[in-house]
């Protein structure tokens, strides 16, 4: 048989055949079980096997299936709450605006992978504050409205903080004008 990839004929007309099947009237014998004798037993009767409830990891649980149905279909082990550091959710979002920002941000960008609202948070703080830096970069030669802008940075960084330790209990995200679209699309994009 040739496998070359082109080939003259059709592999189909040069194909071996199988053999024809044997019309002898010997039969194979077929292989019995030994009759059940007094001796022997049916494993499957003799074990216990134990109920279903007794694989769940919720005691309270009864394994009826019914009741107890999964109704966010495969999200039953999925806490919205939980988060990669020791930290409650709350704690983390108010961190991305108290932490040095934008660096505070940046790093729990690095360090939390589990919460989508925290990583919001991060993200809006990245984006805002860098701009808000880049803003002062350009303002600096005016002390005056360098301080309006310090001032302005404090109250901001207040008012997200109180905005994400608040929101954290339903999960509300205060999205700013631009900044806070671009972080949730961010977000949704991960």
């Amino acid at each position: 048989m040739d496998f070359a990839p082109y080939q003259d004929t059709a592999p189909e007309n040069t194909r071996a055949l199988s053999p024809p099947p044997r019309r002898s009237s010997s039969r194979s014998p077929n292989p019995k079980s030994p009759p059940p004798g007094p001796g022997t037993t049916d494993p499957f009767l003799s074990s216990t096997l134990p109920a279903p409830s007794h694989f769940t990891d919720d005691p309270g649980r009864d394994g009826r299936g019914f009741g107890n149905a999964d109704l966010e279909g495969g999200r039953m082990g999925v806490d919205l709450f939980e988060t990669s550091l020791p930290l409650r959710l709350d704690y983390e979002a108010m961190l991305a605006y108290l932490l040095l920002p934008p660096a505070g941000g940046v790093l729990l960008l690095l360090t939390e992978h589990k919460s989508d609202y925290v990583r919001f948070h991060a993200w809006q703080s990245s984006l805002v504050f860098t701009a808000i830096f880049i803003l002062h970069l350009i303002f600096s030669w005016s002390k005056w409205l360098s301080w309006i802008l310090f001032v302005l940075d404090l109250g901001l960084i207040a008012f997200l903080t109180l905005h994400a330790y608040q929101d954290a209990n339903n999960l509300d995200r205060l999205e700013l004008p631009f900044f806070g679209g671009l972080a949730s699309s961010f977000v949704d994009a991960e």
